[in-house]
């Protein structure tokens, strides 16, 4: 299994960057997990809100934690509410099953890390993020 290095992390945030500038979305915060969901890189544009930092790193904490993109887990959620507060709880905040959390993975399959954006609607989180794992030569999975 090969691992997410630093410059990898940092690709994957400035390819996000660049589409979420295309976009034309507000400022975003784009943030690197590795496989064990401590930090690698993060940006947050100018002009980004306070809370985005937290909001990309609860989007990709969940998405790594549980092996699943957020937007599985949002859906999850939907249908199990109290489980997914308590692991909220559990994580002091930390875990944010929103839209926008995309899992990295290798061509075999392998879990890297996540990435999670935030600024934009969920959607556009989410694609920001999958562009920039996509155009680092990474398998992007925001797969429901």
């Amino acid at each position: 299994m090969s691992a997410l290095n630093l410059a990898k992390a940092n690709q994957v945030i400035t390819k996000a960057l660049e589409k979420a500038r295309e976009m034309k979305i507000k400022p975003v915060t784009v943030v690197v997990l590795d496989q064990s969901g401590h930090l690698k890189a993060m940006q947050r544009e100018d002009g980004a809100s306070m809370f985005r930092f937290d909001v990309a790193t609860g989007k990709a904490w969940a998405a790594v934690g549980m092996g699943a993109s957020s937007r599985a887990l949002a859906a999850r959620a939907k249908d199990n509410p109290n489980f997914f507060i308590t692991l909220a709880a559990t994580a002091a905040g930390k875990f944010l099953p929103q839209i926008g959390g995309v899992l990295i993975r290798d061509a075999q399959g392998n879990i890297l890390g996540a990435a999670g954006a935030s600024g934009g609607t969920g959607e556009e989180d989410e694609a920001v993020c999958a562009y920039g794992i996509e155009q680092a030569g990474l398998v992007a999975d925001a797969k429901p």
